[in-house]
């Protein structure tokens, strides 16, 4: 189990927990990081990143990629 942080872009990847407090989880279960979901790192940006999931590509800051272990 590593951070989102540390996938490689391009190889999808299963969300294994999703770290940090209540209200940082819930923020990004409404984006579709759930237990068991798939997720791609598309690239990585000035620290934040570009993922595709749930079929939609989402720009997340690399705080919130720290949580969402894979």
């Amino acid at each position: 189990m590593m951070p989102l942080t540390f996938a490689a872009a391009g190889e999808p990847q299963t969300i294994k927990k999703v770290g940090g407090k209540d209200e940082t989880r819930r923020f990004l279960e409404s984006l579709g990081f759930v237990v068991g979901g798939e997720v791609i790192v598309i690239s990585e940006l000035n620290g934040n990143m570009i993922v595709n999931v749930k079929e939609s590509r989402v720009a997340i800051s690399k705080a919130m990629a720290s949580r969402i272990m894979v």
